[in-house]
Order: C-alpha cells, then structure tokens, then sequence
C-alpha cells in the first residue's frame, strides 16, 4: 500500500500537496485576474485535504504568499514552504541572487508576509553561481539554528551539491523537475529515498510525446477511467515514498481532478508499461 504521507523535520504532511505559483499573473508577475478565484482555489485544496502548500517570495513576487495568508491564516495543520533565492524583474524574467544578506531579507518578508514566527519550510531557489555555495548554505544554517525557519530545502541540484549543503546545514527536502517524460533527475530520487529526504517534483505532470492520445500514458488512463495527468501524478506517488507532488492550477476544477489521483492505484502491469514507453 502506497504511504500517504511524509515527515520532514517532524512536521507530516499529506503527500499530494499544491503548488501556489500559477495563482499569480501571466509571467509569474503580479496578481491575477481572478483574485477572488484564487483564493477558493486555495481554500478548496484544504479542504480536499492538502496540508502541504508550496509557494516562493518570487511568485509575483510576493503575490502568492500573500494570498496564501490571505486566504488560509491561521493555518491551523497546513504547513507552508517558501523559497528565496531569484530577482524578478519582469514576467518571466528570473536572476538568482544567493547573496546571504539578500536571502536574510527574502526570509523576514517571507515571515512577514505569511504571518508566521517561522517557516515551516524555506527553500534555496537556485545555488547562485557568483556566490561561494558554502556562503549560501551557511546562511540556511544561521536560519535554522535562530528558529527563523523550521526546516531547509534546496532546488534544481545534483547529488553532490545535496552532499555539499548537507555537510554544513540539514537538508529536509529536495525539489527538482521531474516527471514520467522527464526523468534525468533518478539518481536524485533514489539519493533522497535512501537518506530519508523529501523529494518535491515540480512540473509533476508528464508532457510531451507521452502524454499524447494514444499513447501508453493515455491508454493507460483510459483503461483506468482516468486522465493522463491523474495517471501522471500517480505514477510519482508511487514512484517512492519520499516524493510529494505539488500540481499547481488557478482552477477549483482542476484542482478536484489533480487531487483523485491520490486516490489511483497503478498496477504493475500499468507501471511496466508506461515506464518503458519513457525508454
């Protein structure tokens, strides 16, 4: 039987999540049209029972942490992971910045933002190339060690910068991109898996040649009477134990569909066939 849910730091969450970006403007930059929709978006993902919102100070920026406040404070079992670590100076323009001085301020709007004495989760958004990345992880550290933060995360890295960041801060969660269509991250997930670590696949849903009608991933959601991204987001539930999904939408209908595939099984059969066709 598939586990349902993942502990990080001491804090469990169900593992079929919600990613907050796409409640946010065109471009990831300012809010959105329908503010309002929005907000049910998010409360009806609690009360399909998320309890693992995933958002970044960039998405806006800060538009989404404050309608995740907005719309969710006080936020009684909902844990809220954070990111710092991007400029945002337009739509679809995104600058790393690891400076600590930056990612110290990114942190206290986060708090500030949110509503909350610590964050349940912050994450580095990217390791800043023109930043030593030992500056940057010891900055984590700082955080950890004040109480700002409750447990560190880190984006889009390999196996060894993981080791890197975990031989000076203790790591809670991984988030990549990764999906059915796009798996060069495996070594990533089995890295996690063994050390306990939560893996956040972003971008969850497989795209692409596979997800095209008629193909392995659909014949197998027609089979099932499922959609091809319920099927998707199953896959990674089942992939291993440590992955925790985060399907982003803007709309209450999708995010009732997202939210089934928690309760999709995949069979053997089904995983044979749908991981062979990504061969």
């Amino acid at each position: 039987m598939t586990t349902t849910t993942f502990t990080y730091a001491g804090q469990t969450v169900n593992r079929l999540g919600f990613g907050a970006m796409r409640i946010t403007g065109p471009g990831v930059w300012g809010y959105p049209a329908d503010r309002a929709g929005a907000l049910d978006v998010l409360r009806r993902a609690v009360a399909l029972g998320v309890n693992f919102i995933d958002t970044a100070d960039s998405y806006g920026p800060a538009v989404s942490e404050e309608l995740i406040a907005q719309a969710l404070a006080p936020y009684g079992e909902v844990r809220v992971a954070t990111k710092a670590g991007f400029l945002r100076t337009g739509p679809d323009k995104w600058s790393p910045c690891g400076k600590p001085e930056y990612l110290r301020q990114e942190c206290e709007m986060s708090l500030r933002r949110l509503g909350v004495e610590s964050l349940d989760l912050f994450q580095l958004h990217r390791i800043d190339p023109a930043v030593a990345p030992e500056d940057q992880f010891g900055l984590l550290k700082d955080l950890l060690d004040e109480g700002k933060v409750r447990a560190v995360g880190l984006s889009e890295v390999n196996v060894n910068e993981i080791r890197a960041a975990r031989s000076i801060v203790e790591i809670s969660t991984v988030q990549n991109l990764y999906n059915l269509s796009r798996r060069s991250g495996d070594d990533v997930v089995d890295y996690c898996e063994a050390e306990g670590i939560g893996f956040i696949p972003w971008f969850p849903v497989a795209a692409g040649a596979l997800a095209r009608p008629g193909g392995a991933l659909d014949d197998v959601a027609t089979r099932l009477g499922a959609t091809s991204a319920q099927v998707s987001l199953a896959w990674l539930l089942q992939r291993s134990p440590v992955v925790m999904p985060i399907p982003g939408t803007s709309n209450v209908a999708h995010l009732e569909e997202n939210m089934a595939a928690a309760r999709l099984t995949l069979s053997a059969q089904d995983l044979e066939t749908i991981e062979a066709a990504t061969l």
